[in-house]
């Protein structure tokens, strides 16, 4: 059986639209969709076959690059920087965007569901430990998707171990 109880932990790590801060002309979805044809796109294999990933947003927005690029998810980022593509598709908590600071496009029509990141436990967990359910109650709307960014990047950017990661937040709130 599982409990209803502890809320969302505050952060979406739905699919997000990322591009290079100098990127000024664009803020949203839509801004980019006003000239697709000259954007240079990234997409990973999973992205752009889904449903719910290019073929839906391409509808919704009426998008349509002028090149589409599959890379692998590990090379996306570091080929937006060098200028290889102009946009890719990450995930909204991925610590590369704080990293190389760059800028995630608002999904204006709110075509990307949300995945709001929660905790799931059984009951029977909660009731043998009752003290999991206070502390998990006590994370519910605490981290934002930058917070998740920056946490990202510390574990994988900067190798740090994800429980300093979090016992630095903890003591910081």
């Amino acid at each position: 059986m599982l409990h209803s109880g502890p809320a969302p932990l505050g952060f979406d790590n739905t699919f997000a639209l990322v591009v290079r801060r100098d990127a000024e002309e664009v803020r949203t979805i839509s801004d980019l969709a006003k000239h697709p044809d000259e954007w240079r796109a990234g997409f990973g294999y999973e992205f752009k076959e889904r449903a719910d990933g290019y073929p839906g947003l391409a509808r919704a927005y009426g998008l349509e690059f002028g090149e589409i690029r599959i890379m692998d998810l590990g090379l996306l980022y570091r080929a937006l920087v060098d200028q290889q593509v102009d946009v890719v598709a990450g995930n909204a908590t991925d610590g590369q965007i704080e990293s190389l600071k760059l800028k995630v496009l608002v999904d204006d029509r709110g075509y990307f569901p949300p995945y709001e990141a929660a905790p799931v436990v059984r009951g029977v967990v909660l009731e043998r430990y009752p003290k999991l359910a206070a502390a998990l109650e006590g994370l519910g709307g605490r981290m934002s998707a930058e917070v998740m960014r920056r946490m990202n990047y510390e574990v994988d950017g900067q190798h740090r171990a994800p429980r300093e990661v979090v016992r630095e937040l903890h003591t910081a709130s």
